[in-house]
């Protein structure tokens, strides 16, 4: 059997940033080729990006992506590569994978199958390409071939199935392709991140090899691309074997650089197969290079944790870097939420010092001041972040030193003030008005969320002065219930825990004080947050607030909006769950806290239009402008 070396590379790209995004592509197709690869496997549709959403309808658009493969070309000398792009064919837009050989395009392989479902919508822009079918584009003259293709390498039949073309089942062409004498399988993907979705992504992996009897080569886009969407990037191989397939390592998902690559030496048959495109390019390793990058088989999958822990610290790096802004501001109150936003950035300086030094989280971030002068994670955090904790009467001394301890903890410069002063003036605007006193018997509502509100201004003026993101602190289990004050705890331009439940949250808190992740460790000041009870602090300290009074029990709350929401499941089904899940409540209870829910989330829904972009992370959220989609006015049922 020949010794194919293939390389594949995940990118860290942005829509439309046409020439950073075709710099990384010639950088990590350089990198290919240093290694003595043949042949490199790129993202799906990475020269344009593929969060571009309605950009794709622009013609601009298209015409540019076409001509960033057309730049790309003179740089694939000594080397095959495919590269993922819109193209337009016959005035209908299609989702291709090119392959480029030595300097030459030599055809598209097109999308089959679209996402259409959760946070993706690509049937609203591309059309899918119908199974088995081929046709040409003329591109420069020349006649190209595409559609579903297979690719002869002196002898060895390659095909590739486009991210979603490997889900769908007894459907996906790695069915065709067996039939053509393909062994090797390229899936190039735009495969964003949620847990538990790896086991998935492995499980077609495993499928593809044994549908070819050969090499399955998968890669991924990397990092935050567009703003809500965190892909992981994990590039891995999967290989057919007498005991059956195997999976194999790649790379480490979640880097924090501009693209990673990893290479296999695999042996693959070279089978006869009809109806081949003609490559004239061998994939077989440099005789002396053979076997350099022998396949290990793959270790254990991230812990939960862990995925959270390197997901949202990528967002954050990411979110950051792409927007321009100089760094973070966060109102700390001393609560779960906050303190665990607070951590995030700590563990963005960790991690990128970690992966790439001090001196490769300031080039990262060019616009943050001071970052050159850091000399590691704590001092880099004085100037990524900012924080306040703004005391009302109704604030405890706990947490006004919790936010202190954290702030210590993490390095953030940090700031503390009262709000009395303002929320009284506002008070006494509405007495005046209304011609009547204001009281928590007859106005508790009103007078909780008039302090959230005044917390506002400041912060916001902080993150003005500073041209700073600033930091919005709610989970998704408070935006299901409406749990939040608008314009108030909600007010910022990033929601980085907004797709996390509160019970998760809580146990990752734990896990951050006493474990940590991998190569970073734990952080013991979080005691002072995990001791206390979740509380918004705005009615009089005496009522002693909590959340799980004023709502229900966290980990009941996220049951609920999993059966309800994410699955739409009936009362009646949510009940039985319930039933089995927490055996401790009485029936009544339950059904008083699941009516409560369903009460709320209808009641709520204008507000989770207003909430500011979060990260996808979970099986679902409730983001209605991402996966959950639901009406602002409903009646019962």
């Amino acid at each position: 059997m020949p010794t194919l070396r293939i390389a594949a590379a995940a990118l860290n790209q942005t829509p439309i940033d046409w020439e950073a995004n075709l710099s990384r592509t010639v950088a990590a197709i350089d990198a290919a080729r240093d290694a003595g690869a043949r042949l490199v496997c790129l993202p799906e549709l990475c020269l344009s990006g593929y969060g571009c959403e309605d950009l794709y309808f622009a013609k601009h658009v298209r015409e540019r992506a076409l001509g960033s493969l057309q730049e790309l070309a003179p740089q694939t000398k000594g080397i095959a590569v495919t590269v993922g792009l819109p193209l337009e064919i016959d005035g209908v837009l299609r989702n291709a994978e090119a392959m480029l050989i030595d300097g030459r395009l030599v055809g598209f392989a097109l999308k089959q199958h679209l996402a259409n479902d959760g946070i993706h919508y690509e049937a609203r822009w591309f059309t899918p390409w119908p199974a088995g079918q081929q046709t040409t584009v003329e591109v420069d003259g020349e006649s190209i071939p595409a559609g579903e293709l297979v690719f002869d390498f002196d002898g060895v039949g390659l095909g590739i199935e486009i991210c979603r073309d490997a889900w769908v089942g007894s459907e996906r062409p790695a069915s065709r392709y067996a039939e053509r004498g393909v062994s090797v399988l390229l899936n190039p993907s735009a495969s964003h991140f949620a847990f538990g979705k790896q086991a998935i992504r492995d499980g077609h992996a495993l499928l593809g090899a044994k549908l070819v009897n050969g090499l399955f080569v998968y890669t991924n886009l990397l990092g935050n691309e567009s703003g809500r969407a965190i892909f992981d990037g994990g590039v891995f191989f999967t290989r057919a074997t007498a005991a059956g397939p195997e999976l194999l390592a790649g790379t480490e998902p979640f880097s924090c650089r501009d693209y990673v690559l990893s290479l296999i030496d695999a042996e693959v048959d070279a089978r006869p197969g009809a109806g081949r495109v003609e490559t004239g390019w061998s994939l077989m390793a440099p005789a002396d290079q053979r076997d350099d990058t022998k396949p290990v088989l793959r270790g254990e999958r991230l812990s939960k944790f862990e995925e959270f822990s390197r997901a949202v610290s990528l967002g954050l790096l990411d979110y950051l870097r792409k927007s321009g802004a100089r760094g973070f501001v966060l109102s700390l109150s001393g609560g779960a939420d906050s303190a665990a936003c607070a951590v995030l950035v700590w563990l963005v300086a960790k991690r990128v010092i970690g992966e790439v030094g001090v001196g490769g989280l300031a080039e990262r971030l060019p616009k943050t001041p001071g970052l050159t002068e850091a000399t590691e994670a704590r001092s880099a955090v004085r100037h990524l972040l900012t924080t306040a904790y703004q005391g009302t009467k109704n604030s405890s001394d706990v947490t006004r030193d919790a936010a202190a301890a954290i702030a210590e903890a993490v390095g953030a410069e940090h700031h503390a003030w009262t709000i009395d002063t303002l929320v009284a003036d506002y008070v006494g605007l509405a007495e005046t008005a209304l011609g009547r006193d204001l009281t928590w018997e007859t106005d508790d509502i009103a007078l909780q969320n008039i302090q959230a509100r005044v917390r506002a201004p400041g912060v916001w003026l902080l993150a003005n002065l500073k041209n700073a993101l600033l930091v919005t602190t709610g989970n998704r289990s408070e935006a299901s219930v409406g749990y939040a004050t608008m314009d108030g705890d909600t007010a910022g331009g990033l929601a980085p825990i907004a797709g996390i439940d509160k019970a998760f949250l809580r146990e990752w808190l734990r896990w951050m004080e006493t474990e940590g992740p991998a190569g970073i460790g734990p952080l013991p000041d979080l005691a002072c947050i995990n001791a206390q009870q979740p509380t918004a602090e705005l009615r009089p300290l005496d009522t002693h607030q909590t959340d799980e009074a004023d709502l229900m029990p966290y980990p009941v709350l996220d049951a609920i909006e999993r059966s309800m929401i994410a699955h739409l499941e009936p009362r009646d089904e949510t009940l039985r769950r319930l039933g089995e899940a927490f055996p401790q409540y009485e029936t009544a209870q339950l059904v008083t806290w699941t009516d409560r829910f369903w009460r709320l989330w209808r009641a709520s829904q204008w507000k989770r239009e207003r909430l500011a972009p979060g990260f996808h992370l979970d099986t679902h959220n409730v983001d209605s402008r991402t996966w959950r989609r639901w009406p602002i006015l409903s009646g019962e049922g």
